[in-house]
């Protein structure tokens, strides 16, 4: 399967705890963290509800 790069370029400082749970989820939590995933439409999703927080790195 195909692989994704996302980074981490927004605080959780002051934010939902729901965007948190979902940082972590991702296996994200410090700023510029990227991290590499499986391209699932659950991983899209998640990316979905955090476009203010976090970026696809090519």
């Amino acid at each position: 399967m195909a692989k994704i790069k996302i980074k981490q370029i927004g605080s959780p400082i002051r934010r939902p705890e729901s965007q948190k749970k979902i940082l972590i989820g991702l296996g994200l939590g410090k700023m510029h963290k990227v991290v590499e995933l499986e391209d699932t439409a659950e991983v899209r999703g998640a990316i979905s509800k955090l476009p203010h927080m976090v970026a696809v790195v090519d």
